[in-house]
């Protein structure tokens, strides 16, 4: 099965999210830093990772994409303050 990560992705002053789902972590974001293939990270300059999971498969990650895009904005902010508490943009490992 192919590696599958959901991110969450952030304008610079960290107040609007976006969360996606990829096969390919490191070719989405730079999609998004160039503002290729999502009207909405374009629109609101969505261009920071600051918090991602890995999933085994595709459908795991668009299970959990799912349900993460439910969650009311302040539940989006402590999943991501688990592991980053100061939203600092992320490198991919």
């Amino acid at each position: 099965m192919q590696t599958s990560y959901i991110y969450i992705i952030t304008n610079k002053y960290r107040t609007t999210f976006y969360v996606g789902v990829t096969s390919n972590l490191q070719k989405r974001i730079t999609e998004h830093q160039n503002d290729i293939g999502s009207v909405f990270t374009k629109k609101y300059n969505l261009k920071y990772l600051i918090h991602y999971e890995e999933f085994s498969s595709i459908n795991q990650a668009i299970s959990r994409e799912k349900q993460i895009k439910n969650w009311r904005k302040d539940w989006k902010l402590n999943l991501i303050k688990e592991k980053n508490p100061n939203l600092e943009t992320l490198e991919i490992v």
